[in-house]
């Protein structure tokens, strides 16, 4: 039975060092809230812990959402795509927040994507 249709999880990871992408989503609301990465270590920290869970490209290491800023993402569930090559985690956010990016107030945004392009080819905040 090909990926597409069986119930078997097919998730492979072929070395710690490959990474594949999370789109983080509120459960509630349906908002994406991040577009991150995981790897093996990453992915099994997340199915342990309850809490979403990422590989830092820039810091090059495990990165628990919120661990630091209290704001951190409780797992409710995670979906697998067609291919078995990219997670979605729905999530609860426990903070304030889920970007590292703070408004002028000092909270951080609900979501990374808080700014959208005009035609004009500038940004625009939304959040």
């Amino acid at each position: 039975m090909s990926k597409e249709y069986t119930n078997d999880l097919l998730l492979k990871f072929d070395d710690d060092n490959m990474l594949i992408p999370v789109v983080t989503q509120d459960s509630i609301s349906k908002e994406v809230l991040i577009l991150a990465f995981a790897n093996k270590q990453a992915y099994e920290e997340t199915m342990k812990s309850g809490f979403a869970t990422y590989w830092s490209r820039s810091r090059k290491e495990l990165w628990k959402k919120g661990l630091t800023s209290g704001d951190m993402l409780k797992i409710d569930e995670i979906r697998i795509n067609c291919e078995q090559n990219s997670l979605l985690y729905l999530v609860t956010p426990q903070g304030k927040g889920a970007c590292h990016a703070k408004k002028e107030d000092g909270n951080p945004y609900a979501s990374c994507y808080y700014r959208r392009i005009t035609k004009d080819g500038n940004l625009e905040f939304v959040g």
